[in-house]
């Protein structure tokens, strides 16, 4: 009698799903759910946190370095083949320049219309920017881009026209984003220049020049000196320039009168370079020279040629120069990151010899504190 009277007790005290002052399921379970897991960041001190990131920076540092002496490499590689080329074309260049001369010399006393010799008043100027392809190498690019806009604004304020011709993709997109300036062409010089991309400059400028919607071509580039020093210059390409020298607007020679050369080696496990100064040898004209053909023929064959090596000789040397730039900017970066990498990995011993510290104390406060 007594347990059935409990039994009922115990099932009337339950609670009626239908009484809407009884508990939810939600409720009555929600004591059930155990609280979740604390997340591994929240776990960490701190300190662990700032060790960790100063780990992950100090490897990217090491990634960005090996990328930065790859590159080093690379462009020390190129750089001698750029400037071997650059060389070697230099004898015939100047060769035929002496020889274009003097052709042009005894053509004086003969009433003969070369238009490429012609001097005519200047009306309007064609600018031919070589720039480079690629960036990563300091400021070659805008050293260049810079001289061409000083020259355009010299050109406007003595009141004559000017368009430009621009060579390579940083000095295509620079040009593009200024539509006030005129352009008359974008080309690219390639990783290599060869003849076939010197002879699409020079067709274009052959026939501005020809047709005379310009009365003068300038070349803008950026002549190659040494590993370390590069000049942005501009020379007079039409017309026809003084005897065997490439001189600039002020009649200042900017052809090199002695070539620096350098070979890699290594010495204490580290690349290094080594530096030799040697003039290149060219056979002086002879004056007595007789030309069989008639001299206008040899001017029409040469001066198509004249121009192109003219041109290929630029483009070399604005290669070499962008190389020598990029390889001396990826030195530079590579020594800034390993003395990042120095600095940062002090930073992290410090931290980590405190943690270190700080958990020796905690145990010997401990410690102390049992006994």
């Amino acid at each position: 009698m007594a347990c059935s009277n409990l039994t009922s007790m115990w099932v009337s005290s339950k609670p009626s799903l239908s009484d809407s002052s009884s508990l939810s399921f939600r409720t009555v379970l929600r004591p059930l759910h155990t609280s979740s897991p604390p997340s591994r960041s929240s776990s960490v001190s701190p300190l662990q946190a700032s060790l960790r990131e100063l780990r992950d920076r100090i490897d990217s540092v090491k990634n960005t370095q090996k990328i930065t002496e790859a590159m080093k490499l690379v462009a020390a590689a190129k750089v001698r083949r750029a400037q071997e080329a650059v060389v070697n074309g230099r004898p015939f260049s100047e060769t035929l320049v002496e020889v274009l001369y003097n052709i042009n010399e005894q053509l004086q006393t003969d009433d003969i219309d070369v238009p490429l010799t012609k001097i005519r008043p200047v009306k309007k100027v064609a600018l031919v920017v070589v720039t480079g392809d690629r960036g990563l190498c300091g400021g070659f690019n805008n050293f260049i881009i810079k001289k061409a806009e000083a020259r355009i604004k010299e050109l406007k304020e003595i009141g004559v026209e000017y368009t430009v011709i621009s060579v390579g993709k940083k000095g295509n997109s620079y040009f593009l984003r200024r539509p006030y300036i005129p352009v008359d062409k974008f080309l690219e010089a390639g990783n290599l220049p060869t003849a076939k991309e010197a002879q699409a400059v020079a067709d274009d400028v052959f026939s501005l020049f020809i047709s005379e919607e310009v009365d003068k071509v300038e070349l803008l580039y950026t002549k190659f000196v040494s590993l370390v020093k590069s000049e942005p210059v501009i020379h007079t390409l039409l017309p026809l320039s003084p005897k065997g020298e490439i001189c600039d607007l002020n009649g200042n020679c900017v052809d090199a009168a002695e070539d620096e050369l350098f070979r890699l080696t290594t010495k204490e496990g580290k690349l290094t370079v080594e530096r030799e100064t040697f003039r290149t040898p060219t056979a002086d004209f002879s004056p007595i020279l007789q030309f069989e053909q008639d001299p206008v023929q040899i001017l029409d064959a040469l001066l198509p040629l004249y121009l192109n090596s003219q041109i290929l000789r630029a483009l070399q040397e604005s290669l070499a120069s962008e190389l020598a730039a990029r390889m001396s900017a990826m030195s530079s970066a590579s020594d800034n990151a390993s003395d990042l990498k120095k600095s940062l990995s002090m930073v992290y011993n410090r931290k980590r010899q405190a943690k270190i510290t700080g958990e020796i104390l905690e145990i010997v406060a401990g410690a102390n504190a049992q006994v």
